[in-house]
């Protein structure tokens, strides 16, 4: 048990690097933004709309790692099935599914093959999220009555 208590505590960290550096990358989009178009070689109208982008995915995938983080304080303190990461897991599926919106718009304006790759693995991480919300739910189902009878 101690392997997995350490192979958690690594997943902490990591999580805790994309939560910190997805809050650096949305603060720098704005900036770095006109250095990626002219290295592309997009025109430079297309800064606002790729800023948007950018920035509301980019704000999506710091929630989700936030909900992570939270999840992992219920895993570390050994009571990972609460109604707290149910909720969480529900609002990894929403925020993946506007992810998953955001490139649908993106494809719908300019269609490329990595837009549609993100779109759908967002859209499959949505329905993923909606299914571990669902386990998760029936456990602590099983557990409050697990609770109750002892």
């Amino acid at each position: 048990m101690k392997t997995n208590r350490i192979r958690h505590l690594l997943t902490k960290i990591l999580v805790d690097i994309m939560f910190f550096g997805g809050i650096a990358a949305c603060i720098a989009v704005p900036f770095a933004m006109p250095h990626f178009l002219a290295f592309a070689g997009s025109p430079p109208e297309l800064r606002t709309i790729y800023t948007v982008i950018f920035i509301g995915s980019g704000l999506c995938a710091v929630y989700i790692a936030y909900q992570l983080k939270c999840m992992f304080k219920t895993l570390l303190s050994g009571n990972p099935f609460v109604s707290q990461n149910v909720s969480g897991f529900r609002k990894c599926a929403v925020a993946s599914a506007v992810i998953a919106a955001i490139f649908l718009v993106r494809l719908i304006l300019w269609f490329t093959i990595s837009a549609t790759l993100i779109m759908l693995v967002f859209a499959i991480l949505s329905l993923f999220c909606l299914t571990l919300k669902d386990l998760f739910k029936q456990a602590v189902v099983y557990k409050e009555d697990a609770d109750w009878t002892v």
